[in-house]
């Protein structure tokens, strides 16, 4: 069986400084197995890679499957840590959507009444399916985009019942700290927030609101189904600029009143002097 499970224990063996006696010791085997499995000469049974996957708190594919040797540092430390994380997204790959009579992409759309069961149904065909859809032509066609009603006053000048057209985020490495994004989590569902992308420091984002009257917090990328970028927005209603009161105006208008008055003053004096 061709894997790197005998590198990859010698590997995560010695950043812990564990012996392989005591490796060994801890998985109820004796040292000469252990040290059969990590130069190669024999191969575990399924038990015993679950107790080596168990040990060493990472998950079964990626010991057998990955090369640990290339991943960067940072994410290494995060797999030793027990968070065993996606950090691409790619458990998410059944993405569902549908396409229009001319073989397009649609652009789904998620409405309030739909928000709910979409942590569910976001990867089932048919909960796709039976959702409102529709196209924008200036959109990228490369591109996979799905818009969502949004609720609530935490993330304004989008007010509550906008439509937030977002697109698909393959990779969530490329989240860039300080933009808008659609996050759909197990626990939150669908929410509107500025991300700040934590993923390499400790496995989590930080979601923010442009409403100061709403406290950031941080969610575990392991606990997040979706992302998508902010592309536009609808709102349902017209926005009024904030208004003055007339007191704040009054003396905001005399000076402008005397510096125009200034200004002529200057004008006059120039001309008179030709």
């Amino acid at each position: 069986m061709n894997t790197y499970l005998k590198e990859n224990i010698k590997l995560l063996r010695k950043r812990r400084k564990r012996s392989q006696e005591e490796v060994a010791k801890s998985l109820n085997i004796t040292r000469s197995a252990y040290n059969s499995y990590e130069n190669g000469v024999a191969e575990p049974g399924i038990g015993l890679l679950l107790k080596l996957s168990d040990f060493f708190q990472i998950n079964l594919d990626k010991l057998v499957k990955i090369d640990l040797s290339t991943l960067p540092e940072s994410q290494i430390s995060q797999l030793e840590k027990g968070l065993d994380l996606d950090l691409n997204g790619t458990r998410l790959r059944v993405l569902a959507t549908t396409v229009s009579s001319n073989n397009e992409e649609n652009v789904e759309l998620v409405p309030l009444k739909a928000k709910a069961g979409y942590t569910t149904g976001f990867a089932d065909p048919e909960f796709v399916r039976v959702l409102p859809s529709f196209n924008m032509p200036f959109l990228n066609s490369n591109r996979k985009y799905r818009a969502f009603h949004i609720s609530g006053d935490s993330m304004p000048p989008v007010v509550d019942g906008a439509l937030v057209t977002g697109e698909y985020v393959l990779d969530w490495n490329t989240i860039k700290n300080g933009s808008p994004y659609v996050v759909v989590t197990k626990e939150d569902g669908i929410v509107f927030k500025v991300v700040y992308n934590h993923i390499y420091q400790d496995g989590s984002l930080l979601l923010c609101s442009t409403n100061a009257a709403y406290e950031p917090y941080t969610v575990k990328v392991s606990d997040v189904l979706e992302v998508w970028k902010f592309v536009n927005f609808i709102n349902p209603k017209f926005m009024e600029p904030q208004s003055q009161d007339v007191d704040d105006i009054g003396p905001a208008l005399r000076i402008l009143q005397r510096e125009v008055g200034m200004i002529k003053e200057k004008v006059k004096s120039i001309d008179d002097k030709l």
